[in-house]
């Protein structure tokens, strides 16, 4: 079974720039995409990114498109999310999960519609972003 874990996240300034982890551990984690998601009270959990599994296609939501940018490791086990030029905005609980196929919509808000099937969620990584 398939384990993620998030880190990298952290209180930054505006225009900043944080790099967050997800480290895999487990079978199969070159078989699955993951996608980087963010939660807040306001909006709840939503996807903002997606890596296939071959590391191949990459999708973004239209919030983040241009600033962040997905990338993974299959020898490590690992996927990335470089996050720059923050915005307020960008302060949530950031987790990464795990599905067969990459979401057919971002920053969607239904979640279960169009998020349910996503596993192996960890315990996420706070990003802050204040002045």
């Amino acid at each position: 079974q398939l384990q993620l874990v998030e880190s990298g996240g952290g209180l930054v300034q505006p225009g900043g720039s944080l790099r967050l982890s997800c480290a895999a551990s487990g079978d199969g984690f070159k078989n699955y995409a993951i996608a980087w998601f963010r939660q807040t009270p306001e909006k709840g959990r939503t996807a903002i990114s997606c890596i296939s599994a071959s590391g191949g296609r990459t999708n973004y939501a239209d919030s983040v498109k241009g600033r962040f940018t997905i990338s993974r490791d299959n020898a490590k086990n690992a996927v990335y999310l470089q996050m720059n030029s923050l915005k307020p905005e960008d302060t949530a609980a950031y987790y990464c999960a795990k599905d067969l196929s990459c979401p057919s919509l971002y920053d969607a808000d239904d979640f279960h519609l169009y998020y349910g099937t996503f596993g192996s969620w960890g315990w996420g990584t706070q990003v802050t972003v204040s002045s």
